[in-house]
């Protein structure tokens, strides 16, 4: 349902806990996200802009979407933030090549837009960061926690970096750093990495991989859903604090998930590549403890992603787009 823009102010001047807006909704993340939040009746508001022209896969779902520019002061005004007692700020240009080749898009989106949601909302309303766990940088061989020193390579890692001190500079915010997703969702992304060796080992039945012992953590989406929707739900114990949002177990290098992609897919054959370098540099090993002990419990397994989209992607619709949301 799109909004009729000139009844906008008088909608939203009322605060209400249980509206959420989650801007740049419509996309990889946003569109398996909203669909959780429904199941618990909230009041949903998506703001989209579209930005590749990608299909809206959200027009059948009960919510009020607006197509805007989050970078839009105009129309993202303090008297409409102030209505919303949680927002999601999902809106992002997001991995490394992007955010290279769009340079001052990515600074506007990922960072200044948040820096204009922290000033114009109400003290009251509760703000969950979709963050990603590439700030780490070169973390090592040692296991990095919330308390790990930050040293983003990319734009994309250092643009989300800042977009967290900035969220969390409001006295009613979460973080979550997120591990590299993989999952089916209703707007598709190939380029993930899980997604990606899944995608070429069922069409090309080949990958070359480049720096094959860098190590990542990964997390299903389904899991990330869930994990806003528990945020929500358990907020006065998890607010004001930053967490790891990973699967405990599943620390691998590029190596061992195709290994792993081999176990599901025999025919699936890699090459390693020595000289070519991943642009965002990252190599970490992150326990997710906190999250846990907090009492969050995740439900998706590596293997049965893998098995998800072998069967997702060989079905997906031929000739759509399907990377960078």
């Amino acid at each position: 349902m799109i909004l009729n823009l000139a009844k906008r102010e008088q909608k939203y001047l009322m605060f209400n806990k249980d509206k959420i807006l989650i801007t740049g909704g419509a996309g990889y993340l946003g569109n398996v996200i909203v669909r959780e939040l429904i199941k618990k009746n909230y009041e949903i508001t998506v703001i989209d802009n579209l930005y590749f022209n990608q299909k809206n896969y959200l027009e059948s779902c009960k919510i009020n979407f607006l197509k805007w520019d989050v970078r839009d002061a105009k129309l993202i005004t303090k008297n409409f933030l102030e209505s919303f007692g949680v927002i999601i700020p999902l809106a992002a240009l997001v991995g490394a090549p992007i955010c290279e080749a769009n340079q001052k898009a990515a600074y506007e989106i990922n960072t200044k837009s948040i820096q204009h949601i922290v000033n114009n909302i109400s003290s009251n309303t509760k703000i969950i960061l979709p963050n990603t766990n590439s700030g780490y940088g070169i973390g090592g061989s040692k296991y990095c926690d919330e308390s790990s020193p930050l040293n983003p390579i990319s734009i994309y890692g250092k643009s989300k970096v800042e977009s967290e001190r900035i969220v969390m500079s409001h006295k009613n915010s979460i973080s979550l750093r997120l591990a590299t997703v993989f999952g089916m969702s209703q707007r598709m992304r190939l380029d993930l990495l899980v997604n990606h060796f899944v995608s070429e080992a069922i069409n090309d039945n080949e990958v070359e991989i480049f720096e094959g012992k860098f190590m990542r953590n990964y997390v299903y989406i389904l899991d990330v859903a869930r994990a806003f929707c528990y945020c929500i739900e358990n907020f006065d114990k998890m607010k004001n604090n930053v967490f790891n949002l990973g699967l405990e177990d599943v620390n691998l290098s590029k190596i061992d998930l195709a290994n792993e992609i081999k176990k599901i897919i025999p025919n699936f054959k890699f090459k390693i590549n020595e000289f070519d370098k991943d642009p965002d540099q990252r190599n970490y090993i992150v326990t997710n403890k906190k999250i846990l002990e907090h009492g969050f419990n995740f439900v998706g397994s590596l293997n049965e992603g893998i098995k998800e989209l072998n069967l997702g992607i060989r079905n997906l619709p031929k000739g759509e787009k399907y990377s960078n949301i």
